[in-house]
């Protein structure tokens, strides 16, 4: 068949994405994607260095980053994000404006990092009261305890693995069971940390359970990046992608007069309890 007549595939808008050398999620960030949008990856170095807040601190060094931001460059995408939850908090807040700054300067183009994303996830629902789920160790989960507290949340309760390897294995289930574990007191939200944790469909069963908003790394990161460019993210029953915001008003084209319509009846909206 020929398809010259097509004129070629539809354009399509970028989005940047550096993640670190072990993330094995790929197909999860594609999800929140609308179809004229597509995801320019690349990955830092290899370390061998199991999850920590070492590696942490080693794949989010600025030269790192500089280095990634430039190989995206090339494709030129409109924004640029840095898909780690504990290679962006564990420099606390000034350490995360700090990556920003270095891939924008390195870029020339506008970035933010997972756990920046997350605090303005966290504003967007007015959320200050976490519930927090992690795959990591004690020390890693304390430390983004600690970028919480510090940017004014609480963490009401969590739940953690312990994990430093494989941690893109680690099924629904445990997902699950680990966010019914971390609701022991009152949360305004449920966060669920590392990009390396598969999340996507555990969200609306979490929130419809739970009766509150669930947050996870790689989709506050997506939502964030997509909200740059003025894009609304893809995803059935999240509270997040529900919020309203703030569009570009387009003129529309002029109709014809048509007949009144009744007004309809309002729909009773059920709020997070």
């Amino acid at each position: 068949m020929d398809v010259s007549f097509l004129g070629g595939p539809q354009p399509q808008r970028g989005v940047g994405i550096v993640a670190p050398f072990d993330f094995a999620l790929d197909r999860e960030l594609w999800r929140w994607v609308p179809d004229d949008v597509s995801l320019r990856l690349t990955r830092t170095p290899y370390v061998p260095v199991e999850v920590s807040l070492d590696l942490a601190r080693l794949v989010s060094e600025h030269e790192t980053l500089h280095k990634a931001v430039q190989a995206l460059g090339a494709s030129e995408p409109e924004v640029i994000a840095y898909a780690c939850t504990s290679g962006s908090f564990v420099g606390g807040i000034a350490g995360e404006r700090a990556m920003c700054e270095a891939m924008t300067s390195a870029g020339d183009v506008a970035s933010l990092t997972t756990s920046g994303a997350l605090l303005e996830a966290l504003d967007e629902l007015g959320a200050r009261r976490i519930a927090l789920v992690t795959p990591y160790t004690e020390s890693v989960t304390r430390s983004l305890e600690d970028y919480l507290a510090e940017a004014g949340a609480t963490v009401t309760g969590r739940a953690f693995l312990g994990l430093t390897r494989h941690i893109w294995k680690v099924p629904y289930r445990s997902v699950v069971d680990m966010a019914r574990q971390a609701v022991v007191g009152a949360a305004d939200a449920l966060f669920i940390s590392c990009t390396n944790l598969p999340t996507y469909d555990a969200i609306p069963q979490l929130e419809a359970e739970l009766r509150m908003p669930v947050l996870s790394a790689n989709q506050v990161t997506m939502w964030a990046a997509l909200r740059r460019i003025g894009v609304h993210a893809v995803g059935p029953y999240q509270g997040l992608l529900l919020q309203p915001e703030a569009q570009p008003e387009i003129p529309l084209p002029p109709q014809a007069p048509q007949p009144q319509a009744q007004p309809a009846q309002p729909e009773d909206q059920e709020g997070w309890t």
